[in-house]
């Protein structure tokens, strides 16, 4: 029996990157669809949707970078750059596409919501790389100044500086001319704080998890 062949239950296990890079792809594509719906808190300030699933993201790319490495990392990060415009891509198209006269309310529907994703996804693609870069760069920055020690330092530091900038150009290209210009600041301020607080509460433990299960799986950078 060959070697492929030879271990079946082991056969059947995803290899750990794998999931990691497709749970990444899909956070950042489904937070450029919530992305179009704007969000009002309490009549203080609006942000948009996407903000309640992209603290997931940036714990998947702490753990890419610490478990990998930096350069695997920014791989990850171009691949999930090219998924975003393929995505974008061939959402715009349907919005082109000719239709049914009897479906024109599900079409005029999809239209609402995907006719402004390209300018979504410009701002995330932008927000998107400068933030990731940032953040996986301030990880390993901080990993070394730590000496290895405090994973909750290296993993919210770096996401603080990496939402600073990701939020920061997000919200002024995807919303400058859509909202008010008074409330951009505001946007981009309670936008970095709810992350941090999700980030916080939530996804430190879960990236505490993930990376506790993939050291005791032995997984290395060349896995």
């Amino acid at each position: 029996m060959d070697k492929v062949s030879g271990n079946p239950s082991k056969n059947r296990m995803l290899p750990p990157l794998v999931v990691i890079v497709a749970l990444l792809v899909t956070g950042y594509l489904t937070a450029n669809v919530m992305a179009v719906k704007l969000i009002h808190v309490f009549g203080i300030t609006i942000f948009d949707a996407g903000t309640l699933i992209f603290p997931i993201t940036y714990v998947l790319g702490d753990v890419l970078t610490e478990i990998w490495g930096f350069q695997t990392a920014k791989r990850v990060i171009w691949l999930t750059f090219i998924c975003e415009l393929i995505f974008t891509l061939f959402v715009w198209i349907g919005v082109w596409l000719p239709y049914p006269e009897e479906t024109a309310a599900a079409a005029n529907a999809y239209a609402s919501v995907f006719a402004i994703v390209p300018r979504i996804t410009i701002a995330s693609l932008l927000a998107f790389l400068c933030g990731e870069l940032v953040n996986a760069w301030t990880l390993v920055k901080i990993k070394i100044r730590t000496r290895g020690r405090h994973l909750w330092k290296r993993t919210i530091g770096s996401s603080f500086f990496g939402y600073i900038v990701d939020t920061t150009i997000f919200v002024c290209v995807a919303f400058i001319g859509v909202v008010p210009t008074h409330d951009l600041l505001s946007m981009i301020l309670i936008q970095v704080v709810v992350k941090l607080l999700i980030e916080a509460v939530g996804a430190t433990p879960l990236t505490y998890a993930l990376i506790g299960w993939l050291r005791k799986r032995k997984v290395r950078a060349d896995s």
